[in-house]
């Protein structure tokens, strides 16, 4: 706490007194080191509903995505290859507009994610295979 202080260019009697009163409250001294020190802000308690919809939509249809092969193709081999590549391309694509929103370079954040969940899709399959 003192070392937040100082970074802000406090007077060290006054960085000293400033402890010790935030001390003595604890609530006080859990907020100050929560968003000072930890970087968290109190959420919003309207945020939580929204959240909880945008991540249950979004695995809703993140996994319609490499699903529906297999409701519209009968032959399993086939619809299994068809998931492959439209979920690598569903990757590609989700890995580009992400790279726009953050600012990073897009095609590098595309082939991260394709790569990245590529693999993670791989692994995940092959443990199921391995398990049943």
């Amino acid at each position: 706490m003192a070392d937040i202080l100082r970074e802000w260019h406090f007077p060290e009697e006054i960085v000293e007194s400033a402890v010790d009163a935030i001390c003595q409250d604890s609530d006080r001294w859990v907020q100050f080191m929560m968003k000072y020190e930890l970087g968290l802000e109190e959420p919003e308690p309207k945020r939580a509903r929204n959240s909880s919809l945008t991540i249950g939509l979004s695995y809703i249809i993140g996994g319609v995505i490499p699903l529906s092969p297999y409701m519209l193709i009968r032959q399993s081999g086939t619809a299994l290859s068809v998931s492959v590549i439209v979920t690598m391309i569903a990757l590609f694509v989700f890995g580009y507009v992400k790279g726009r929103f953050t600012g990073t370079r897009p095609f590098r954040s595309a082939w991260q994610t394709t790569i990245v969940g590529g693999a993670a899709a791989g692994i995940a399959f092959f443990i199921a295979r391995l398990i049943s």
